[in-house]
């Protein structure tokens, strides 16, 4: 190694990365594989980026923003730190785990299974088939022979013309390229995969020997700014055959999808935040579900995926500056098919990916998706659909109309900018209650392990139990009169409850919420009741008309209606109203996947819906000055909780 070179040592990983003089410490961990969150993505603004520098010393990027955060003693911000000599560092442990070695969460399916019976149900109660556009044909073709001896391609186009009715065969070089050998070694007896485009034309993707008709498989991909979820489903039978998720590993680049896209615009920014999506996400779930399955990944022939605008020209490496600049115009809205081969996707390479078609730049794929699943498209009744992903997005409407808005909520309900939070995997805490007197919590971990951070169910029970023990008062600030030991002020100054002293846990540090989690919490929150009231006042609508609301998102199943009405998240209506739907993204990708008229429904669902731009409507802001207290500064709109 060359001796100008600066030598990082990361634990407790025992990574080594070698770096020139004068690099950015944030920008050398990314480079190993290295996960520090960086909300900000290094702009010096969220000062969560903390590591413990053991040995040697950095160099501050601004000596004027030394005092900008106050870390504690050993402690360096990773983006504004710049490299002067070798020097070694510990990465706090919640975010220690290098980008490839990112959790993969397998939970149990039998939750889901109700609830895409139910999303079934929309499909088959409306007259709709479930019908693949992939199929599959054992076929036996005519051995060559002297007096025969056209070529094995039109052999194969002679066969499905004489017995199917196809006029136009095609397939890709890939399939051609195998067909010589392919015929011979299987004795001209085997299963072709095609998709059929009308009653005459179809396309070969794949070629298998002997009879393998039974076997037909498609994976669906929810792709969120924080988490991606995956299913892989047996077509013929519609089963689920395995499930998994897992972080998206851009998060080392920023929370939310506007530093993305300000990082995607710098020089090779769109190609890396790509490749981490496929390379170290998506391929990452895939191999893993095939291996729990068996299922070989060229048996894999359809694939559908859901994200947000900002993550579907991620996810095929459009660029996406144009998003976040007025007038906020989309590479894309549609995308036209894309072989698997072409993103380096790890199934069958001639396997076509459809990207479900998002509707505006602030309303993706993913919503498309969740109207199909949760049946607004077909309901008598007016509905309201709340998202409670990394971005607040709504829908409401029935049959007739559909209207949709997109809220600046942030990633906190997936644990984004809390300084403990954690999305819902195993290791976070989903629910919670304080004993009236001690306010020791009582918690639930997923998984049932210890606990490593909080997810967002878990922030809600926490915070309504906080305002309900008085821990907090209505603008969500710390009683430090109570008494607890657990409330005391962070090394900022800032006063904190301590949800989990380390050493009741064995954990390496204290789990706690701050005032300034808190305060974070309450605008999220604020911004959705606000957005959704809103979007209802816009056509002269309120709550009480709403006959359902439904909840999605990756907020988990352990979501408690009644907290999240005393927070002031959800309104005041009757509980009976409610519904938690899951992740309806993926849920919409299934439905997609198993039906062509699903796929068409959803596709009309996505044009009839209308945008509605909160901006443009004076009583928003108000609305949301308004929400932004626990639960609200209007109680009358929550009797209930005023009750309490």
């Amino acid at each position: 190694m060359q001796n100008d070179l600066i030598q990082v040592r990361f634990l407790p990983s025992k990574k080594v990365e070698y770096c020139h003089p004068g690099e950015n410490l944030l920008e050398v961990a990314r480079r190993a594989g290295i996960y520090i969150e960086a909300p900000c993505n290094g702009s010096v603004s969220c000062g969560k980026c903390k590591v413990r520098l053991l040995s040697g010393s950095v160099r501050a990027v601004d000596e004027r923003l030394l005092n900008h955060f106050k870390f504690e003693d050993g402690y360096i911000s990773a983006c504004h730190s710049e490299l002067i000599e070798d020097i070694e560092v510990a990465v706090p442990e919640v975010f220690a785990a290098s980008v490839e070695e990112m959790r993969i969460d397998i939970h149990s399916v039998q939750k889901d299974l109700e609830l895409f019976n139910t999303a079934k149900g929309y499909i088959t109660d409306n007259g709709m088939r479930f019908t693949s556009y992939v199929k599959k044909e054992y076929i036996e073709i005519k051995k060559p022979d002297l007096a025969d001896n056209i070529s094995d391609w039109d052999r194969i186009r002679r066969h499905l013309k004489m017995h199917y009715g196809f006029t136009s065969v095609f397939c890709r070089l890939p399939v051609l390229k195998r067909i010589p050998q392919f015929l011979r070694s299987s004795d001209f007896s085997f299963t072709i995969t095609h998709i059929p485009r009308g009653p005459h034309r179809t396309t070969i993707i794949n070629l298998e020997p002997g009879d393998t008709t039974s076997r037909l498989f498609g994976v669906c991909v929810d792709i969120g700014t924080t988490s991606v979820a995956s299913f892989l489903v047996d077509m013929y039978q519609g089963e689920l055959l395995a499930k998994a998720s897992t972080g998206n590993a851009q998060i080392a680049y920023g929370n939310d999808v506007i530093n993305r896209i300000i990082y995607a615009a710098k020089d090779d920014g769109l190609e890396i935040l790509n490749r981490l999506l496929i390379d170290e996400t998506i391929n990452p779930l895939l191999q893993k579900m095939c291996y729990d399955s068996g299922v070989d990944k060229d048996e894999i022939v359809a694939f559908v995926a859901a994200g947000n605008t900002t993550m579907s020209h991620l996810f095929l490496g459009i660029y996406p500056d144009y998003l976040r600049r007025e007038p906020y115009v989309p590479g894309f809205l549609r995308a036209p098919f894309v072989k698997a081969s072409e993103l380096e996707i790890d199934i069958n390479p001639e396997t076509f990916l459809y990207v479900v078609p998002s509707v505006s730049s602030y309303v993706g794929g993913d919503i498309a998706a969740g109207i199909l699943a949760s049946g607004i498209w077909a309901s008598e009744e007016e509905v309201l659909l709340i998202d409670l992903g990394t971005n607040g997005e709504l829908v409401f409407g029935n049959r007739e109309y559909l209207l949709t808005c997109a809220c600046s909520a942030g990633p906190a309900f997936e644990g984004g900018g809390i300084s403990c939070g954690m999305r819902a995997a195993y290791g976070a805490i989903e629910k919670l209650s304080l004993d009236a007197e001690t306010l020791v919590p009582v918690l639930t971990v997923i998984g049932g392990g210890k606990p490593q951070g909080i997810c967002g169910s878990g922030i809600i029970d926490l915070i309504a139990e906080m305002r309900t023990h008085q821990v907090v008062n209505l603008k969500g600030k710390i009683n430090l009169e109570h008494g607890s030991n657990r409330i005391r002020f962070d090394h900022h100054g800032t006063p904190e409850f301590v949800v989990a002293f380390k050493e009741e846990y064995d954990l390496a540090e204290d789990i706690t919420i701050t005032e300034v989690d808190i305060d974070s919490f309450i605008r999220t929150k604020g911004a959705v009741y606000s957005g959704a009231a809103t979007l209802l006042s816009s056509i002269g609508k309120d709550f009480n008309t709403l006959e359902k609301i439904y909840i999605a998102g990756g907020i988990g199943n352990s979501l408690d209606i009644e907290k999240s009405i005393q927070i002031g998240l959800l309104p005041d209506i009757a509980r009976n109203k409610f519904s938690y739907i899951g992740n309806s993204s993926l849920m919409g990708c299934y439905l997609t996947l198993m039906s062509e008229d699903g796929r068409r429904t959803l596709e009309r669902a996505a044009e009839m819906m209308t945008y509605i731009e909160l901006s443009v409507y004076p009583e928003y802001m108000d609305r949301f000055i308004s929400a932004c207290f626990l639960p609200h500064t209007d109680l009358e709109l929550f009797p209930s909780v005023a009750s309490i």
